[in-house]
């Protein structure tokens, strides 16, 4: 790990005990995590073992039910606390969730405008700035619909930035995409991941994470299963659920 970030005092995120249910169903059990300010988090594991819920935990859209949770030293815990949490994390999603009814340029300026309150020319050079970033700025005038997936998600990702988050959540953010804009929207990751902020995404691309991460959490039934370097958990899986699901996913 890039060691000016691993001195960084306070942590970006740290659940301690978590605990969630729906219904009868415990879902997370017992999450102990310490994530550092700008450390790149890789969540994998097999399907329904808690991966999205976790990370939806970190921005207050999932409420937990016992145990404690800081995100940038604020207690999500706390009701009036979960508000300014989100105005500090991004968050990018499976489905792109883009109003179709605005253009690119209109989606990545609504949050800045309204709930940051930000001058109206100021958030469009922003937002023009960030698509460029994202390489798609030459369809800020268009809608949504008149773009392809991979594109959507770029305009996603952007918009998120647009808030100006200290941390980025990205939810299996390229496994609504058809395999040939897959690489596209990673390549934005990457890019990003080099600008120091703290990243956690819950992904299957595993190529992605032996290249970006610092460490990789793997979750097996609702529980931190391993907690590793990217090369440490590719290389010598301490689990045996581990070793199953890498031999899966590796050689399909």
């Amino acid at each position: 790990m890039n060691e000016n970030r691993a001195n960084n005092a306070q942590p970006s995120i740290v659940a301690t005990g978590l605990n969630k249910w729906y219904g009868a169903t415990q879902v997370l059990h017992d999450i102990d995590l310490s994530i550092q300010q700008g450390e790149r988090v890789v969540v994998c594991g097999p399907s329904g073992s808690g991966k999205s819920t976790l990370v939806r935990c970190f921005n207050g859209l999932e409420p937990y039910q016992s145990g404690s949770l800081l995100v940038q030293g604020k207690d999500l815990g706390q009701t009036k606390q979960v508000e300014a949490v989100r105005q500090e994390v991004g968050m990018v999603f499976q489905q792109f969730n883009l109003f179709p009814h605005l253009t690119v340029l209109e989606n990545c300026m609504l949050a800045p405008v309204w709930s940051q309150r930000q001058d109206p020319a100021a958030a469009e050079e922003m937002a023009l700035q960030l698509l460029k970033r994202v390489q798609i700025s030459e369809h800020a005038r268009k809608y949504p619909g008149q773009l392809s997936g991979g594109q959507q998600q770029r305009v996603a990702i952007a918009r998120a930035l647009c808030m100006r988050p200290k941390v980025m959540l990205f939810d299996e953010p390229t496994s609504a995409l058809d395999p040939e804009m897959v690489s596209e929207v990673l390549d934005v990751m990457i890019g990003l991941a080099d600008t120091g902020m703290t990243m956690i995404c819950v992904t299957h691309e595993m190529g992605f994470a032996r290249a970006v991460a610092d460490r990789v959490i793997f979750m097996a039934d609702g529980k931190i299963a391993e907690f590793a370097e990217p090369q440490a958990f590719f290389d010598h899986p301490q689990t045996e659920r581990a070793r199953q699901f890498l031999g899966q996913i590796l050689h399909h």
